[in-house]
């Protein structure tokens, strides 16, 4: 069975793409298009990866991954952001937060599908 990855952006224009990307890739993709959503929709869900923008209304990455680490069923679920934000400081919030990755927009199709196979072993 192929992984389950859960994209979270507010861009209807980046889903779309990142989707398409992992779909050719031989990923199942799920999607939210903010933080709030994205709580909601994953309490039904177990993905394999779960990748985020950083700013996006309602709730954004930080405090999305904020909120999944206290959850105990996505402690040890891999978190990527993919944002267009390059400042250390926010990278290392991200990171102390629980985020196991920090990819700036744009990623190519075929790096992020190298990336997501180095954090998802057997992908």
């Amino acid at each position: 069975m192929s992984k389950l990855i859960f994209v979270v952006d507010d861009s209807a224009t980046m889903l779309m793409s990142v989707r398409s990307s992992l779909e050719m890739n031989g990923f199942r993709v799920e999607t939210a298009s903010d933080g709030v959503e994205a709580l909601d929709r994953l309490n039904s869900m177990n993905p394999d990866l779960i990748i985020t923008d950083m700013n996006m209304p309602r709730m954004g990455g930080m405090e999305l991954i904020q909120a999944l680490r206290a959850m105990s069923k996505f402690r040890f679920t891999p978190i990527l952001t993919l944002t267009t934000e390059s400042e250390s400081s926010k990278r290392d919030q991200a990171k102390r937060l629980g985020a196991t990755g920090w990819l700036v927009k744009p990623v190519p199709a075929m790096d992020l599908a190298k990336i997501i196979k180095q954090v998802l072993p057997g992908a």
